[in-house]
């Protein structure tokens, strides 16, 4: 099946500053490196996990890919078509020529904004206080549908029912719902045009968790319907081997393995993945299994040490290769990607 997202390359590094006191004498500016080349590609109806630490760069890919961050170097493309080199600015005045629109595969066609929707963390902070739920989803469809008058309000109020909010609350402002009703504006409003890839970056985290299972039965069902691409991002790790088809795991920037969330949760091939998973309560772990506990802080991402492994001084099986060089992305069974010098195998595993 033909790839809907295709990334390859992707960084995002993020000025510094620099300087000394004196004018005359400033040093070379410093850059954070937020996410450093990225690459994978995604097909419609598949939904990927973001998984890592806090910091690790996944709100940042996310943004990239929702283009409301413009990206250092790399490639973005929707549907065959390059996004990434579009600045975010004027992505975001693009109209859709029909709800839902894929972006054009002709030389020089602009992509339609509709395309990629964005949910966020914060429900509360991401809806105007001053807008209805009614005005928060009709937005949208005004500025990249087209939509108005009666059309309008018939393709919102099927949204909302489509998101299990009721008629009656959509003359209600933010501060007049509750949590999980603001969650399902947030996400009414995203796919109200109709998108071909979802972002959701940690959607259900401020909720509590008799909610979070509405929402993500919600997100499952609506995804069924318009067999819309969901990149997940979140620090729940249950949440993703339940949601998601695929998972990247993110450190300091860098994808450290990539693979079916199955596979991935059932023997993580690198050191880092295996100390994220032991982490956590996970459904089918043997009585008894010892966990992997990581020492030391990450690294910063300011300027780090392109000849290194990131993960070098943290690693449970590093060794003396691991700080000189960095480490090639091996290709393991099942379409597996790994980025480690070691990657752990079953042996390794139980010797490590």
């Amino acid at each position: 099946m033909t790839a809907l997202l295709e990334v390859q390359g992707l960084q995002k590094r993020f000025p510094m500053g620099g300087g000394g006191m004196l004018p005359c004498r400033r040093a070379a500016p410093s850059f954070l490196h937020a996410v450093e080349d990225v690459s994978f590609t995604l097909r419609a109806g598949e939904t990927l996990g973001l998984v890592g630490e806090s910091g690790c760069g996944k709100s940042t890919l996310a943004r990239l890919l929702a283009r409301l961050l413009d990206p250092t170097e790399g490639s973005i493309r929707l549907g065959g078509q390059e996004i990434g080199a579009i600045p975010a600015k004027r992505f975001g005045a693009i109209p859709a020529t029909r709800p839902g629109a894929m972006p054009s595969t002709r030389p020089g066609a602009m992509p339609p904004r509709a395309a990629i929707q964005m949910v966020f963390q914060d429900a509360e902070g991401s809806i105007n206080p001053r807008h209805t739920a009614f005005e928060a989803i009709a937005r949208p469809l005004r500025q990249l549908s087209r939509l108005s008058g009666a059309e309008l309000r018939t393709r919102v109020e099927r949204t909302a029912a489509l998101c299990g909010l009721p008629a009656e609350l959509l003359g209600r402002f933010p501060h007049q719902l509750s949590g999980g009703q603001k969650a399902r504006v947030g996400i009414a409003r995203a796919v109200a045009t109709e998108p071909a890839l979802l972002v959701l970056d940690e959607p259900t985290s401020a909720l509590d968790v008799s909610v979070q299972v509405v929402i993500l039965d919600l997100l499952r069902s609506l995804q069924a319907r318009t067999g819309a691409a969901y990149v997940f991002v979140s620090h729940d790790l249950n949440v993703v081997r339940l949601l998601c088809d695929r998972v990247l795991v993110m450190y300091l920037g860098r994808v450290v393995e990539e693979g079916a969330a199955e596979t991935l949760f059932a023997a993580p091939a690198h050191p880092y993945t295996r100390a994220l998973v032991g982490a956590v309560s996970v459904p089918g772990r043997r009585k008894g299994e010892e966990r992997v506990r990581l020492s030391g802080e990450p690294r910063s991402p300011i300027d780090p040490d392109p000849q290194a492994c990131r993960f070098h001084g943290r690693c449970p099986i590093g060794q003396d290769l691991c700080a000189r060089a960095a480490p090639p992305v091996h290709e393991l069974p099942g379409g597996r990607r790994v980025a480690c010098h070691f990657p752990l195998t079953a042996g390794a595993m139980a010797a490590a």
